[in-house]
């Protein structure tokens, strides 16, 4: 049972909201320091190993830094989440640069930061080369198609855009190994939110039965295997969190079983988790401002899923408190929604909650739990909605703010408006 908490009681937050008018996010430092910590213990027994944070996650600088310093890398997807990572001090081999559909551009500036280019398809390989050179050390992502199931959020391997078919991992390596790459990686993704440890350690098993097969059809000795991200965190109580030392002992096995004594040992061991390395440390607190009594109960918030659209998007389940109100009975049934003019704009239908009080400046805070990956970093700006912003809970108790508020200027700054007048 996952107990849901939040590190600040009503009147710290309610004194907080003075300062950092709601809806902000709020991140706990303490919390994702212990919790890389245990990352880096569980995976300490492979030779080599690397976690690169998934920036996508929660792409702020002050978080990379954080992350960073306890010893994480970055996985990046586009220019400026390498240029954010690159911020934070994370530099050279520390990136991953994992993108599909890539411009040339961006592969230029990966390979001048000295990121590892983890290509997504065959085809990339002759783009790469005209775009930025063939780099010495060079990774493939890996779409495993009917060897693997996916799940709900990221779907089937045979339906995904990305990644290599096995057989043209075998020409691919062999073409980049002609093109002047001495060094090699493999790397997969096919899963997202999952909770079973079976099927990721399932994942390091089909990976490392390849990179076998790899090095005997073309040669290629890989010097590591990234295996990806994907691990769920529990979102409802009544799930259970993965353990890191379980999961990671879970690989060992297969790992001393398939690669200890065979040519491809010491092979390093990758990972590019984003979600449970931030998300259960992160809440979006809002303000109860309205009370709809109509076919049902509605309360109205003054965030909306411009601010986290998870629960728009994918149907996500994200548990509910009223802050002061967590040991008060869940007497009401009540949709919790936002002001977007959009009907799927609902963090929560048909929900059990306390009785709601409601007003732009008494109304009850309303903290939505695990949101610190995929939060306000899939924000967006339909209707004019700001997206607000991020604040940081120090080791030492104190606040900084990390992100301020979008305003109305931020919203027109990329509107060219000199010639509006006479248009």
């Amino acid at each position: 049972m996952a107990e849901k908490t939040v590190p600040l009681d009503k009147d710290a937050l309610e004194k907080l909201a003075e300062r950092y008018p709601t809806p902000f996010y709020l991140y706990d430092e303490r919390a994702i320091r212990e919790n890389a910590r245990r990352v880096q213990k569980a995976f300490s027994r492979f030779p080599g190993y690397k976690e690169h944070f998934a920036v996508k996650a929660l792409p702020n600088p002050y978080i990379l830094k954080i992350l960073a310093e306890e010893g994480f890398g970055a996985d990046c997807s586009s220019l400026p989440e390498l240029l954010l990572s690159d911020m934070a001090g994370i530099k050279g081999g520390e990136l991953m640069f994992t993108s599909n559909e890539t411009p040339s551009a961006e592969y230029r500036k990966a390979k001048e930061l000295g990121a590892v280019i983890n290509l997504d398809d065959i085809s990339h390989i002759g783009f790469l080369e005209n775009a930025a050179g063939i780099p010495e050390l060079v990774s493939c992502r890996y779409n495993p198609g009917p060897l693997k199931e996916g799940n709900a959020i990221i779907g089937s391997p045979e339906e995904a855009k990305y990644g290599f078919t096995r057989d043209q991992l075998f020409e691919g390596y062999a073409m980049l190994r002609e093109k002047g790459a001495r060094r090699f990686g493999l790397h997969t993704m096919v899963a997202s939110n999952e909770l079973s440890p079976a099927y990721h350690i399932q994942t390091a098993r089909i990976l490392f039965e390849l990179a076998l097969e790899i090095l005997d059809k073309t040669s290629v000795r890989l010097e590591f295997i990234n295996l990806g991200g994907g691990l769920g965190i529990p979102y409802r109580p009544e799930q259970r969190e993965v353990s890191w030392e379980n999961l990671a002992e879970g690989i060992k096995q297969v790992y001393d079983e398939l690669i200890a004594g065979t040519p491809l040992y010491p092979l390093s061991i990758h990972t590019e988790y984003g979600r449970p390395i931030t998300g259960p440390y992160g809440w979006l607190v809002a303000r109860a401002v309205h009370h709809k009594n109509i076919y049902r109960t509605y309360i109205g918030l003054d965030a909306c899923m411009a601010d986290l659209m998870r629960p728009a998007l994918y149907n996500a389940y994200h548990h509910i408190t009223v802050s002061g109100r967590e040991n008060e009975m869940a007497s009401e049934t009540y949709d919790v929604v936002g002001s977007l003019c959009e009907n799927n704009d609902k963090f929560a239908v048909q929900r059990k909650l306390p009785k709601i009080t409601t007003g732009e400046k008494t109304g009850d805070l309303v903290i939505i739990h695990d949101a610190g990956a995929h939060g306000r970093a899939m924000g967006f700006n339909y209707n004019g909605k700001l997206r607000c912003g991020e604040l940081l809970l120090r080791t030492d108790g104190s606040v900084v703010r990390i992100r301020r508020a979008e305003t109305a200027d931020d919203y027109f700054a990329t509107l060219d408006l000199r010639g509006l007048e006479n248009f």
